[in-house]
């Protein structure tokens, strides 16, 4: 049984940091994509970051592409999002999610078989 477990959101100004956390169970990371969401009031899920385990491959939208980093502690089963340099635009909710398998071809919310609850981050300019 999969279970995904957000924490780590909260509310900052804009360029400042956070660190996401994903505790995740019942998934053997190197055979999983794993991947961070976000969704702000009126829009779409969109696929933030995403990586596999096999390859440790990461891939980011363009929004945040050197701004966040996507990983993961074995040890700890773990995913993280480190957010750096955030920005207004970057509030919303942020959501963990889990498929088995590699990432191709997952880039929408419908590609993902897990989610966890979500964590709301909040950038005040």
């Amino acid at each position: 049984q999969v279970q995904l477990v957000e924490s780590g959101g909260g509310s900052v100004q804009a360029g400042g940091s956070l660190r996401l956390s994903c505790a995740a169970s019942g998934v053997t990371y190197s055979r999983y994509c794993m991947a961070w969401f976000r969704q702000a009031p009126g829009k779409e899920r969109e696929r933030v970051a995403r990586i596999y385990g096999g390859s440790e491959i990461a891939r980011y939208i363009d929004s945040v592409e050197g701004r966040f980093t996507i990983s993961h502690d074995n040890a700890k089963n773990t995913l993280y999002l480190q957010m750096n340099s955030l920005k207004p635009e970057d509030t919303a909710m942020y959501y963990c999610a889990a498929a088995p398998g590699d990432c191709s071809g997952r880039l929408k919310a419908s590609g993902y078989n897990y989610w966890g609850q979500g964590t709301q981050v909040t950038v005040s300019s």
